[in-house]
């Protein structure tokens, strides 16, 4: 058995590799040419011959290193390999050094991003930067309690940001989520305080949708005063009920006369990355009245890439507060009527007064299939009831521009 004096001389033999001291049970200090000298346990595990590293001398005396080879040793005999358990705990203790909320945001922040836009992955870290990472951001994940999480989004209440808490919320309990699945901590408390945030008073985009004063509303874009470009794209606003974004980011190549069909590419639709790489262009057809518009405007913009092109350059679309302020300026405040209440108000009246069917619609607004009818919709073999739908509501728009009150429509798509 090795002495402390032993290993205090030990010393490698000149031309060897490495020499070995015994003790006892396994325990062995090896030297090496350089000075060093290292505690080993050498053990049986499945019938192979495996050794523990215990640590290097004088740092590990050998009164320790006796003690770890016993501890060891007990492990053996439980069927646990110890090598095997010390790399187990040496990735645990990783983990553990990148527990903290910000750091586990941050990691799901770059695991995800490459499946969201642009806009929102920044977004979403921003939020992050601002209103979670100073109060709870230093913090280990599994020590994050509800009462913890709920102060820090009542701070953002104090402000009068309740949707931005809520949002937080959601956002809180995706880091929750991803630290649960990668080993982090073992619960998400956010769901805890479902009903403790001050409830959203949700208002929705200002929309008309009784048929008359939809009426005065075509009335009044059809003698609109302004820029020829800025009264086609109200007016095509209405019978096209498309995004806002898309309304003003048109162009003239998406455009085919002939077959009246605008073709949206997939990358300017409202998708997730995903969908903006591998989906389908959305379709859109063309009433007489919207080809009509088109037409007469082509002297003035088609010379253009976009079909309502930005007054400062030809080569941008138009401001997206455009429309907006041409509303104003023909009566409508922001709480009448807003560029994307023409979707709110096409919806609504074409189900509550033509009678047409609400999955054909929602495939014309391009909002997620509502139904096994929706998908159906959505596919370009359908274009011809889809075209009959935007006839018959672009008919209805002319009805209500030129009479105070209407009928409703006979036929229905």
């Amino acid at each position: 058995m090795l002495t402390d004096l032993a290993c205090k001389t030990a010393a490698c033999p000149e031309g060897k590799a490495r020499a070995r001291l015994t003790d006892s049970g396994g325990l062995y200090l090896e030297t090496s040419p350089n000075g060093s000298k290292r505690w080993f346990w050498k053990y049986y595990h499945s019938g192979k011959e495996k050794r523990l590293a215990l640590g290097a001398y004088p740092a590990v005396s050998l009164k320790q290193a006796r003690s770890d080879r016993e501890v060891a040793r007990r492990l053996l005999q439980t069927g646990s390999d110890p090598a095997i358990r010390r790399q187990i705990e040496r990735l645990e203790a990783k983990l553990l050094e990148k527990n903290t909320f910000a750091e586990v945001a941050r990691e799901l922040h770059s695991t995800k991003a490459s499946g969201w836009s642009e806009q929102y992955a920044q977004r979403w870290l921003e939020r992050m930067e601002k209103d979670l990472f100073p109060w709870i951001g230093p913090v280990p994940l599994p020590e994050i309690t509800a009462p913890m999480l709920l102060n820090t989004l009542r701070r953002i209440e104090k402000r009068g940001a309740r949707e931005t808490a809520h949002t937080l919320r959601q956002t809180a309990g995706q880091v929750f989520r991803y630290g649960i699945a990668t080993g982090r901590c073992e619960r998400n408390p956010a769901p805890d305080l479902h009903g403790a945030l001050q409830p959203l008073n949700i208002k929705h985009m200002a929309a008309i949708l009784e048929p008359t004063k939809a009426g005065e509303l075509v009335r009044s874009m059809y003698e609109y005063s302004g820029q020829p470009v800025t009264r086609t794209a109200l007016l095509l606003s209405a019978l096209l009920f498309q995004r806002p974004g898309n309304i003003r980011c048109m162009e003239w190549a998406e455009v085919d006369f002939d077959v009246c069909l605008w073709t949206i590419p997939a990358a300017k639709m409202k998708r997730t990355v995903y969908g903006k790489v591998n989906g389908r262009p959305h379709l859109v057809p063309l009433a007489l009245q919207a080809i009509e518009l088109l037409r007469e405007l082509q002297p003035i913009s088609g010379h253009s890439r976009f079909v309502f092109p930005s007054l400062i350059s030809s080569q941008r679309p138009m401001s997206e507060n455009t429309l907006r302020v041409a509303l104003r300026r023909m009566g409508y405040s922001n709480d009448d009527m807003t560029p994307h209440g023409f979707r709110a108000m096409a919806r609504t009246i074409m189900v509550e007064k033509l009678n047409m069917h609400a999955e054909a619609i929602e495939a014309q607004l391009a909002h997620g299939k509502s139904g096994p009818l929706g998908a159906a919709y959505d596919r370009a073999e359908f274009i011809d009831q889809r075209r009959a739908m935007m006839t018959e509501w672009a008919n209805y728009l002319d009805q209500l521009r030129n009479a105070d009150s209407v009928s409703p429509a006979s036929d229905s798509v």
